[in-house]
């Protein structure tokens, strides 16, 4: 007889964007001291790139606490007065490579040069691919300081892995994590899908998250490539 399928609640995780939650590895190490360093930044702005999940939000949170910044998503910069941003001295971009009015982008960074105040722009990918038409935004955004958050390595991938069923506050043993780290895709988006499978899985399925369930699912539901944010 089949087990019957328990109803799992859809439930967001519990994230912490915290200064000691955050995962410090070698390959996020540098973008982390130079967030760390403010307000002693070269000319108060840096671009901070990195791909899906990579931290990007959380060390956008980490500098925004410290700096009392506001923070704004790059596709609703033009709803929002610049001078009104730049008055508060401290400002987030968030994704910044999705559809952001350049022109306002553009006065933005002007000003806050201007006025002395401090800016940190996030994006997934350097502003040479976000299909820009203004060429002095490109050279703005080019001259400000790169920061760049790289794919993971085996430990900050474990760790990450550790966080995110941790979030879902959900405890594992350690030879689950090191099965997920030998055979899923190194990437942070990978990540979060096969922790939200797991964890649905297991609630619907009323089994405990094990090896076993991570195998057999690894064949089922994981097959499919992981979704981008």
């Amino acid at each position: 007889m089949t087990a019957p399928r328990q109803l799992a609640l859809d439930l967001p995780p519990q994230i912490s964007f915290a200064r000691e939650d955050f995962l410090v590895s070698p390959s996020n190490e540098a973008a982390y001291a130079f967030i760390e360093r403010w307000p002693d930044w070269p000319a108060r702005r840096a671009l901070l790139v990195g791909p899906s999940g990579s931290g990007k939000s959380h060390l956008a949170a980490i500098w925004s606490e410290a700096a009392d910044a506001v923070t704004l998503a790059g596709a609703a910069l033009e709803e929002v007065g610049v001078p009104e941003l730049v008055a508060r001295k401290a400002v987030v971009i968030e994704d910044a490579g999705r559809g952001i009015d350049e022109t306002a982008l553009f006065h933005l960074i002007n000003l806050t040069g201007e006025a002395g105040a401090s800016l940190l722009i996030t994006a997934h990918e350097g502003p040479e691919r976000w299909g820009l038409a203004l060429p002095d935004l490109i050279s703005r955004l080019r001259a400000m300081t790169a920061l760049t958050i790289a794919t993971p390595d085996d430990d900050l991938f474990r760790m990450l892995l550790v966080k995110l069923f941790l979030d879902r506050q959900l405890i594992v043993d350690s030879s689950l994590v090191d099965f997920l780290v030998r055979r899923i895709e190194r990437s942070f988006a990978a990540a979060r899908q096969v922790v939200a499978v797991l964890d649905h899985e297991g609630l619907s399925r009323g089994r405990r998250i094990t090896r076993a369930l991570a195998s057999e699912l690894l064949k089922e539901v994981l097959a499919q490539p992981p979704e981008n944010e």
